[in-house]
């Protein structure tokens, strides 16, 4: 394979970072889904590895005949609490990613705009953050 004669990068590479440098001006009600999306999720995920790993109670097991060794230890499954807890957590993720993804602002892009918007929307906490 021939590489080209000039040395700027591919026509893709050229418009991912087009979008990735662009800043958008998103609408604060946008922002504020987004950062209690990512706050919710971070707390669901947080939440579900302290819990058991069954939410029936069951039994330990231990299996080495496929590619790897599964084990698990007895699950004494998770409370009514637990489960209400986890049950509420995954409805308000449900509700944010619906707001996030349906917003009005949306409509104002198009097509890779759009898409680049998006990704931007996703990293906007990291750009309020700085540097630790």
């Amino acid at each position: 394979m021939t590489r080209p004669l000039h040395n700027s990068p591919p026509k893709i590479e050229q418009a991912y970072h087009r979008g990735v440098a662009a800043t958008y001006d998103f609408p604060s009600d946008l922002l504020a889904g987004q950062e209690e999306l990512q706050q919710v999720r971070a707390e669901l995920s947080a939440l579900l590895k302290r819990l058991p790993w069954s939410v029936e109670p069951l039994d330990g097991f231990s299996d080495d005949h496929g590619w790897r060794k599964v084990e698990r230890p007895a699950s004494p499954g998770w409370t009514a609490d637990e489960q209400a807890e986890v049950e509420k957590l995954r409805q308000r993720e449900h509700e944010l990613a619906v707001f996030v993804s349906t917003h009005r602002h949306w409509a104002e892009l198009t097509g890779a705009d759009r898409v680049h918007a998006r990704s931007r929307l996703k990293h906007t906490h990291e750009d309020t953050e700085g540097p630790a």
